[in-house]
């Protein structure tokens, strides 16, 4: 046995959530009370939170407490982790190997890297008990797309995943693939990652290879591959088509069913708390409040009204202690329902505008349009060493890649070169890229910055 996994924990973690989604408000709300106690007891050990729990007396909730960004807590790391054993140099060299994806580090720890979406890579260490937790409401909160086959088959035993993603970092939805296969040996060939950064062509041939019944990935890469099955070029029988990571919009949705033959949801989860809303059977996000607590603020950190969409979202994490999330600015802008779904849930429902990156689209040499999802481009570009940048279209060979100031002329032209290397595996050599430093960026609505940019062609 794995000591990042529990069962016991587990078995009570599930026990917990199918009571909570079994209850009423005043059980969700106890639990959540009760945890947050828990949570500040536990973050209290770590210096970062310390000093701002040193004049909190309890009343009014997380009143009072101040909020907190990635960029001060990798800063001062070892005082934000409540575990002498996490120490970052040993972490950036774990995660610095992909041969080491799904491991526990330390034996006791799963660990995974943010993707830098607000500028600000950052590195998040769980527990068994955290893991416990996200691994009951993954699978236990999710509602089946297609509750027919659930009923005939409700462990999956007949369905064969495809993830396409990230797949050669440590990034959250890849960890976590990477551990089921290792907690669970007989997934290994019906649960398989596919790299969305190779050729097209290879990805398609790889996806026929492996047959899946359920696609996994972004909702961007989503929309490439159904166009791609629109055209005849890739032939799946898909079941269901799970997406996260970005914004799913409607006209998206109805794109990929159409295009697939099958339902299609979209999770809400982060790097700082894996599941913090899934779809109900009526398509509505409801947040798992009972784990994870969601402040929508204004501009100037005031608590905004159900019903209203706030500036940006304080993240409070009561399930990981040995990496305490108070108050955390996510980034994302949140939207509280007044009302309760007509799904009987008690948990409320939420709207998120999360990632609202564009996807690109490219002529090459023929005058072919050719698609490119944003999270490809930001991975490579990530990959390339910078995470401060802004990269649009502007014509349909042109692209203008903008580097923040926190990055050297070497780095821009390293992540320059990247670049036109993916292009030209993407059958696009040639495209125009012009460098920048510094320039005006624009914001997405979800308010973080826009890092992918479609402009029309000129």
């Amino acid at each position: 046995m794995h000591s990042d996994h529990d069962p016991w924990q587990t078995g009570l973690a599930a026990g917990d959530v199918l009571a909570v989604s079994a209850g009423g408000p005043l059980m969700l709300a106890d639990r959540q009370r009760d945890r947050l106690a828990a949570l500040l007891e536990a973050a209290s050990a770590a210096p970062v939170y310390r000093q701002r729990l040193a004049g909190w007396r309890g009343e009014g909730g997380l009143n009072g407490i101040a909020p907190i960004g990635k960029r001060e807590l990798m800063q001062h790391f070892e005082d934000w982790v409540t575990d002498p054993a996490l120490r970052l140099p040993a972490l950036q060299a774990f995660v610095a190997d992909p041969a080491r994806i799904g491991e526990a580090f330390d034996g006791r720890f799963v660990v995974w890297e943010s993707s830098g979406s607000t500028g600000e890579p950052g590195l998040f260490v769980q527990d068994a008990r955290a893991m416990a937790v996200y691994d009951a409401l993954e699978g236990l909160r999710r509602a089946p797309l297609n509750p027919w086959r659930r009923w005939f088959d409700p462990w999956c035993l007949g369905e064969r995943i495809a993830f396409v993603g990230a797949t050669t970092g440590h990034f959250a939805s890849t960890v976590s693939m990477q551990r089921l296969r290792r907690l669970q040996p007989g997934l290994g060939q019906r649960l398989q990652g596919f790299d969305f950064l190779q050729p097209l062509p290879e990805l398609i041939e790889q996806l026929h290879r492996h047959a899946p019944t359920v696609l996994a990935t972004y909702p961007s890469t989503a929309l490439l591959l159904a166009e791609e099955a629109r055209a005849g070029r890739l032939q799946l029988s898909l079941a269901e088509v799970w997406t996260g990571g970005e914004s799913l919009s409607a006209a998206m949705r109805v794109e990929i069913e159409a295009a697939f033959g099958c339902p299609a949801a979209n999770s809400y989860g982060a790097s700082e708390f894996l599941a913090i809303a899934v779809p109900c059977r009526l398509g509505a996000l409801h947040l798992n409040a009972d784990w994870v607590m969601l402040e929508p603020v204004d501009e100037r950190g005031r608590a905004v009204p159900a019903g209203v969409c706030g500036a940006t979202t304080w993240l409070t994490n009561l399930a990981n202690h040995v990496q305490p999330l108070i108050r955390y600015d996510i980034g994302d802008r949140v939207t509280l329902h007044a009302q309760p779904c007509a799904c009987g849930s008690p948990l409320p429902a939420m709207d998120v505008l999360g990632r609202t990156d564009d996807m690109l689209r490219l002529r090459d040499a023929r005058g072919r349009s050719v698609m490119l999802p944003p999270l490809a481009l930001i991975s490579v570009l990530e990959e390339a060493g910078v995470v401060d940048f802004q990269l649009v279209q502007t014509g349909e060979r042109q692209l203008s890649l903008d580097i923040g100031a926190c990055h050297g002329a070497r780095d821009a032209r390293h992540a320059a070169d990247a670049l036109r290397a993916h292009l030209a595996r993407q059958g696009l050599p040639g495209v125009r890229v012009a460098l920048s430093r510094g320039t005006a960026r624009r914001a997405g609505r979800s308010g973080k910055l826009q890092r992918v940019v479609a402009e029309s062609a000129r």
